[in-house]
């Protein structure tokens, strides 16, 4: 009798990383602020195999301004979450995405003329 063959694949491993509803939530409502203030105009979402990038642009037929990447494999490294530039700089990474957006949330920040 011959031995087993193995299944190829793991079933129970997912076969793409997403972002879950409440992290859509909170991306996609600092999204909506920076898009009344003028300054994002389009986004773009990804689900590949080991990430999920979250692309934000200025114009649409533009390279990303930033992106917000989930990458399970750092789950227990850096952080599951991270804030990458135009340039390919990681601006902030961390294990709580409302902490790593903070560095977006600055840009929204500027002072105010009353003249």
């Amino acid at each position: 009798m011959s031995p087993m063959t193995p299944f190829p694949g793991n079933p129970s491993a997912p076969q793409q990383v997403a972002f879950h509803r409440t992290e859509l939530n909170v991306i996609l409502s600092l999204y909506g602020r920076m898009v009344a203030a003028g300054e994002w105009r389009d986004y773009g979402i990804s689900h590949l195999k080991d990430v999920a990038v979250f692309s934000i642009f200025r114009r649409t037929a533009e390279h990303p301004i930033y992106r917000i990447e989930k990458c399970p494999k750092l789950r227990n490294r850096q952080g599951l979450y991270s804030v990458i530039g135009m340039d390919g700089q990681i601006l902030k990474r961390g294990h709580d995405l409302k902490t790593v957006l903070r560095v977006l949330e600055r840009k929204l920040i500027r002072a105010v003329d009353l003249d």
